[in-house]
């Protein structure tokens, strides 16, 4: 039997003033549902830089990664597999707000008016305790 592992992504919590910025996932699962950007780590890339490349990707940010939120390792967080992610709380650096490759779209919600997340989006922002 082919021994399985789990793969590995990040997630980036991008906060401005008491809004945090979100994408609307262009692709299964969740396609359609608002998330952190964030995507699968690369062979041979640090979840330093897969944050930062995601992000720009996915928002049309630059991001400084501030710190560590967490790592999040539930078996069942995504319906596609076993993933395992580590989320870093980010602050927009340059760039410009758009939406691209995985999202079809971008936008910056107040804390108080988050929609429904995809994955554990939600206990990500509640972890972070804003």
């Amino acid at each position: 039997m082919k021994k399985k592992f789990p793969r590995l992504t990040v997630d980036a919590i991008i906060l401005i003033k008491d809004s945090v910025i979100l994408i609307k996932r262009r692709n299964p699962p969740f396609q359609g549902i608002w998330a952190l950007p964030g995507g699968f780590v690369d062979y041979g890339e640090t979840v330093e830089s897969a944050v930062r490349r995601e992000t720009k990707e996915e928002t049309g940010l630059d991001v400084e990664i501030e710190k560590l939120v967490g790592v999040y390792s539930d078996p069942d967080r995504d319906p596609r597999g076993h993933t395992i992610s580590v989320c870093f709380l980010c602050k927009p650096v340059g760039g410009n707000l758009k939406a691209s490759t995985d999202s079809m779209d971008v936008k910056e919600f107040k804390l108080s008016q988050i929609p429904e997340l995809a994955f554990d989006h939600e206990k990500i922002l509640r972890d972070l305790k804003l």
